[in-house]
């Protein structure tokens, strides 16, 4: 289920019916860290989009792959340091990318700081057909 992401915050009772689950089930997957709904200030359970998308997550892990309580943390915390390793990924190519491209020399800068002279090469001029 993919949805645009909005600040919308629903209670327990409605993210229980959408996703056919006992309420006591999302209290659960909160006591054992999976969910970290906000709290209004009433400390009504708030779910956003975000942890519906985890809750889709964990549902999908649970009743389609047969997956634990224990085995659902796991994953999650996987894709949690997979998702920061990415980050840092990114972060390092494009200081990578900025670094090279500022080291990057026109190719006249380069003949002139050589002890040998360089030339483009253009390959082979063809003056006609050459026979064997």
């Amino acid at each position: 289920m993919v949805r645009a992401r909005s600040k919308a915050a629903y209670m327990i009772s409605a993210v229980a019916e959408q996703y056919q689950i006992h309420p006591q089930t999302l209290r659960l997957y909160e006591r054992e860290g999976l969910l970290r709904p906000s709290r209004s200030d009433g400390n009504t359970r708030l779910y956003t989009d975000r942890d519906l998308e985890r809750l889709e997550v964990i549902l999908h892990l649970t009743r389609d792959l047969g997956v634990n309580l224990a085995g659902v943390e796991i994953i999650l915390n996987m894709r949690e340091k997979m998702g920061a390793m990415q980050q840092q990924i990114e972060e390092f190519v494009s200081s990578l990318n900025r670094e090279l491209s500022s080291r990057v020399h026109p190719a006249a800068t380069q003949g002139m700081n050589s002890l040998i002279p360089v030339i483009s090469y253009s390959g082979p001029k063809s003056a006609g057909k050459r026979s064997s």
